[in-house]
């Protein structure tokens, strides 16, 4: 699918929230979702010393968007921030912030919560977008 000036504005509102709410080992990861309303709710992953208390920021931003009485999800993105190596001056806006792909856990939680919601992806050519069944394949459903 086609990125339009919409989606760039929530890889934007991605990027800006790990900007800046990154910190080294707790913050790596922001996500944008885009509600079918049109509000854009952002929020960072939550990494912990025992890795199975880690929550993806998928599962935050959707969460968030829920707890605002969101229900409807048209597209989600998420992008990573770069360690950062404390002895480097490099200037931090600088930064290559690249979109990734969601996990197996945040591709079953999107699609629970939004089988209809379209995900931006880093391609080979530039960003694409698919929807999340295309990343699922085989689903598990309850029976």
């Amino acid at each position: 699918m086609t990125i339009t000036t919409e989606d760039m504005e929530l890889i934007e509102a991605a990027q800006n929230v790990i900007k800046r709410l990154y910190r080294e080992g707790k913050h790596h990861i922001g996500a944008a979702v885009r509600t079918q309303s049109g509000r854009i709710y952002t929020a960072v992953h939550l990494e912990a010393y025992i890795g199975r208390v880690s929550v993806c920021a998928e599962a935050i931003v959707i969460g968030k968007a829920i707890s605002e009485g969101e229900t409807e999800f048209a597209t989600i993105v998420a992008v990573r921030h770069p360690e950062i190596d404390p002895d480097d001056s490099t200037e931090t806006s600088d930064l290559q912030l690249d979109v990734v792909s969601p996990c197996g856990i945040c591709r079953e939680l999107i699609s629970d919560y939004g089988k209809d919601t379209q995900v931006i992806l880093q391609g080979e050519e530039g960003y694409t977008k698919t929807m999340i069944g295309q990343l699922l394949p085989q689903k598990y459903t309850r029976t």
